[in-house]
């Protein structure tokens, strides 16, 4: 029983003429009765009664047509839905990003994406880098978008537009006014960091060793799981912290946080995905969206 063999047979029960079927259907009348054929021999009786010139579908014909017109409507379904997905219409694209991408770079960017395509549905996780990189790698996250480095062998990166970090005091801190910054003022200085596994916290290490400072070496008063933890604390004046310019912004332009002159590099973004499996169209679009091809 093929899908093909459903078609000419429902055709045929709302014409009951073969004829008639056939050129409904765009072929010979043959292929039609050979369909038919076939058909009623895969289902081991007769579907329609031959009375004179004209056919009649039998008892077994009657409780099938039902049948066969509903998987035909399914399978029409099922095509639809691939078409939609194809064209963008409808769809689910799982997200996982860190913290600072999440909650200040990616959500304006998924609200506009969400505008130019209201059919699919977005869902965001989040975690720290380690998190995200290994949502991607099990399959949890169709993409993943994180500031950190990531070894993993099977997932990809690809660069993507990010911000910069900025180390921060609070204004009355008795550091915020240093013109200048040693490798002994930064062993010195009390700092409030993210947890290890972050991409913040990784990328304050290596601007401590670049100053010829061990990380071992800094005096870290609080280790906390989130940027608003971390502010609150800096504001308080618990210590200094390296963070996303993105995150201080309202802070510094309140005045209650102070940058220091510690040259940080530019901070890149990387958007994850799996190596080994294909990304559905709505990922290649979001991508193709938030990094536009140059």
């Amino acid at each position: 029983m093929t899908l093909d063999q459903l078609k000419v047979f429902v055709a045929v029960a709302d014409h009951l003429h073969m004829t008639r079927a056939a050129e409904a259907l765009h072929m010979t009348q043959s292929a039609v009765s050979a369909s038919i054929a076939a058909l009623e021999q895969s289902c081991g009786q007769p579907l329609f009664d031959r009375v004179g010139r004209r056919i009649e579908l039998t008892a077994a014909g009657r409780l099938f047509v039902g049948e066969a017109q509903a998987i035909l409507k399914r399978v029409a379904q099922a095509r639809d839905a691939l078409s939609d997905l194809a064209g963008l219409a409808r769809g689910t694209l799982t997200l996982h990003a860190s913290q600072t991408i999440a909650n200040y770079w990616l959500a304006p960017r998924m609200n506009a994406f969400h505008a130019a395509h209201p059919g699919i549905r977005l869902e965001l996780g989040i975690g720290n880098t380690t998190q995200v990189a290994a949502a991607v790698r099990d399959g949890l996250a169709d993409l993943g978008f994180v500031e950190g480095e990531v070894e993993e062998p099977l997932i990809v990166r690809r660069r993507v537009p990010g911000d910069e970090l900025v180390l921060v005091a609070s204004a009355d801190a008795p550091y915020a006014d240093l013109d200048t910054l040693s490798a002994h003022d930064i062993a010195a200085m009390p700092f409030v960091l993210r947890e290890p596994g972050s991409g913040t916290r990784q990328m304050f290490e290596a601007a401590c060793r670049r100053l010829g400072v061990k990380p071992q070496a800094v005096t870290i008063v609080f280790e906390l799981p989130s940027n608003e933890a971390v502010l609150s604390a800096v504001a308080a004046g618990a210590g200094a912290t390296v963070i996303s310019r993105l995150v201080a912004e309202a802070g510094l332009k309140a005045g209650t946080l102070k940058a220091l002159p510690l040259a940080l590099p530019p901070r890149n973004f990387y958007v994850l995905h799996h190596g080994e499996r294909d990304r559905s169209r709505a990922a290649e679009a979001f991508v193709g969206f938030i990094a536009p091809p140059k």
